[in-house]
Order: C-alpha cells, then sequence, then structure tokens
C-alpha cells in the first residue's frame, strides 16, 4: 500500500501545533505550496517555517507554482470555493505547475510527504485539489 500524502493548514495554529502534528504523522518532507511564502503568522514565513522542520528532522520544498493564483485565493477568502477550485484546475494546466506537479508525484511516491497551506479547513483549500490528483491516500492533519 502506498504510503499516504498528508495536507495540513496553520489558519490559527502555533508553529508548535503544527510541527507536533507532522512529527507525530513520521512527515519527512514538507512541501510548501502556498504561491507566497510568507506570512503574518509568527513561525510560518518560509525561512523559519524551514528552520523549525529542520529542527525536528524533517526537510522543506517550497512549490511556488503549485500555489493558488490571486484570484484564486479572492474567490476562497470570499467564500466561493467552486470558482476557487475552476481558477486552481485551469492554473494547474500552466507549463510550470505541470512541472512541479510532477516533481510532487515523484517525492510522494516514495516519501511521507505533507502539502502546507493556510486554510485550516482542506475542503476550502487548494491542497486539496493538489492531493485529490495525487491520487494516493490522503490525511489531513489538524482540520
Amino acid at each position: 500500500m502506498p504510503e499516504p500524502v498528508f495536507t495540513v493548514g496553520y489558519e490559527g495554529l502555533a508553529q508548535r501545533d503544527v510541527l507536533d502534528a507532522l512529527k507525530g504523522a513520521a512527515v519527512e518532507l514538507l512541501v510548501d505550496v502556498r504561491a507566497v511564502s510568507t506570512s503574518r503568522r509568527a513561525g510560518f514565513s518560509k525561512n523559519a517555517l524551514k528552520t523549525g522542520v529542520a529542527a525536528i528532522g524533517i526537510e522543506y520544498l517550497h512549490l511556488r507554482a503549485l500555489g493558488t493564483p490571486a484570484q484564486g485565493r479572492l474567490a476562497a477568502r470570499s467564500g466561493r470555493y467552486d470558482e476557487l477550485r475552476r481558477i486552481f484546475e485551469a492554473h494547474m494546466e500552466t507549463p510550470e505547475a505541470v512541472h512541479e506537479f510532477e516533481m510532487l508525484r515523484g517525492l510522494a511516491a516514495g516519501r511521507r510527504c505533507c502539502l502546507l497551506c493556510y486554510e485550516r479547513q482542506p475542503h476550502h483549500c487548494h491542497r486539496a485539489i493538489i492531493a485529490e490528483r495525487l491520487d494516493l491516500p490522503t490525511r489531513h492533519l489538524l482540520a
């Protein structure tokens, strides 16, 4: 049976909460799928997050092209999840997204990966769409 792919959204959480969940799931690679890797939440900007996961033996990779375009983020913030899906599905056909998705597919086939984004609820976030496309068992952490 293939390894599951995990997802996590850090909305309303402290970095320690997310790190504990990743460690508890034996995640080996945290894949940041945000288009913008900065955050107003302490500990979740790219460098702070990379340092935090490295301290517990987890690698970090930012796949920017798998992030939601600005219009999709606006749709999500407005609660228009069907529109988010439509926008993100179209985005996934871009050459950059196709390339990074294939890279992710290869990584997820052999390692315990977790997709990270902001939205706490996976069905409100594009990371669930990415996980669906991987066609692997999926577990959402802290949802």
